[in-house]
């Protein structure tokens, strides 16, 4: 497993450690030198100074200590850190380090005993189950009382299935799984678990989104399906052909394919027949390099079709397509940085302050709605105890810079709305802003509000008793 990487604790804005050494740092640096200032005057006799001074230093420092934090909750992210995907998974944890920075600038968490502080802990996955299983081992081992994981829904199934057991078997060390990007349908549905929160749409709802805009785009009448060969891959192609027989019956499915994933190098051999087919659209859900090397293989071979995208709108794709993207590359989101409100801009600029380099532009509104309704749980219940917290998780409302979303407690599937954005050149109408310094953006040209984007759900919840 790899290594780990804490953030999170903090008194005072300084790290504890990092408070006491920094104190007694200056005591000795001080002694060093051997000259101490009263007013305008040399003090004499220094060592015995110093030792005053560090006396002191310490003496402030162990009050601090005392008057330091409860102990923090921890958090534990598991993702895939290395390998084809680590550049998504680094991604996440800048939004997930951003979410907990803020609740512990606003003092923390606060429980009936006092204000706690949120600590959180990164796991790599290497984007693998056994890897992803032998993370929530350790995390749980290190006092995780949540777990945070998102970018496979093939990982995300397997924690689901491990924390169900693990929570049965030990009912002092039981952990909640909140999900942030794991979007097979079957994790709310058939697959569905008390300790379990998906805080993104689902592939049949964000689907539905990109149905709502192709519905009515009489300019295509043949699309290619391709997508990566895993749980949710699949997923996405099977809803495709659902909801295009309902939709759109007259649009003819020249392709439908899976291919390996995050192995394949290049989609030359792909993007070839996809061109050869006279597909005018392609329809995927693939992410991450799986993507960008999807969209640049396209490019490369001239293909002028549209791609109807979950995730074309960062990690490079736009970079990667360039001008030929334009009004062409087309995806849905919970929240897109182009929506046109001034809340949603005064949340878009405080992340780029946070992290101001172009290529750390990715940000998800949902990240920071799941952070804030953990917290908000937290608050309510007044205590970590696992039942009592996600008791409260299953009722969440949060609101967030303009956003706003709930949980469904039937499925633990969080409602909120959805936007579809079509790519466009920044400065362009309604492109105010562009993507990881691109010069590209995306601009919203609908958006579905939580009540449409609502689908059923066949989840038959087992909570303890």
């Amino acid at each position: 497993m790899g290594s780990k990487v804490i953030t999170g604790q903090w008194v005072s804005g300084v790290p504890y450690t990092a408070r006491l050494s920094t104190v007694i740092a200056a005591c000795i640096e001080a002694e060093r030198h051997a000259v101490f200032f009263k007013g305008s005057h040399q003090v004499k006799n220094p060592r015995r100074q110093v030792l005053k001074s560090l006396a002191a230093a310490l003496l402030g420092a162990g009050r601090a200590f005392a008057q330091a934090p409860l102990p923090p909750i921890r958090i534990a992210m598991i993702e895939g850190l290395s390998g084809a995907f680590a550049n998504t998974g680094e991604a996440v944890f800048r939004n997930l380090a951003w979410a907990v920075e803020r609740v512990n600038q606003r003092g923390g968490v606060k429980l009936a005993d006092g204000s706690h502080p949120l600590v959180l802990t990164r796991y790599d996955s290497k984007g693998q189950n056994e890897e992803a299983l032998s993370a929530l081992r350790s995390a749980i081992d290190d006092g995780a009382q949540f777990v945070m994981q998102g970018n496979s829904s093939a990982n995300a199934a397997a924690l689901i299935d491990a924390i169900g057991k693990h929570n049965e078997r030990d009912l002092q060390r039981r952990v909640i799984f909140l999900n942030y990007s794991a979007v097979d349908p079957v994790l709310t549905n058939e697959k569905c678990s008390f300790w379990h929160f998906r805080f993104d749409a689902h592939a049949d709802m964000r689907m539905a989104a990109l149905m709502d805009v192709l519905k009515d785009d009489k300019s295509v009448r043949s699309v290619y399906l391709i997508g990566q060969d895993y749980s949710f891959g699949q997923a996405v192609l099977r809803e495709a052909r659902r909801q295009l027989g309902i939709l759109r019956p007259d649009v003819q499915i020249v392709g439908d394919e899976l291919h390996p994933m995050g192995r394949v190098k290049d989609f030359l051999p792909y993007v070839t027949k996809i061109k050869a087919s006279g597909a005018q659209a392609v329809i995927t859900g693939n992410w991450g390099n799986d993507l960008t090397l999807l969209v640049k293989a396209a490019k490369d071979v001239g293909f002028d079709g549209k791609f109807y995208t979950f995730y074309g709108n960062a990690m490079g794709a736009p970079g990667a397509i360039g001008d030929a993207g334009i009004g062409k590359v087309i995806a849905v989101a919970d929240w897109l940085p182009n929506v046109a409100t001034a809340p949603s801009e005064a949340f878009y600029q405080a992340f780029r302050q946070r992290f101001p380099k172009p290529a750390d532009d990715y940000v998800h509104m949902r990240m920071q709605l799941m952070v804030e309704a953990l917290a908000q749980s937290l608050e309510k219940a007044g205590t970590t105890d696992s039942i009592a917290v996600a008791t409260q998780l299953e009722r969440a409302s949060v609101s967030f810079y303009g956003q706003n979303g709930r949980m469904r407690a039937a499925d633990h599937q969080f409602q909120q709305q959805l936007v579809v954005g079509v790519m466009d050149r920044q400065g362009a109408p309604g492109v105010k802003f562009d993507v990881e310094g691109s010069g590209y953006g995306f601009r919203v040209i609908k958006t579905i509000d939580a009540a449409k984007a609502e689908q059923p759900t066949t989840c038959k919840m087992a909570r303890p008793q």
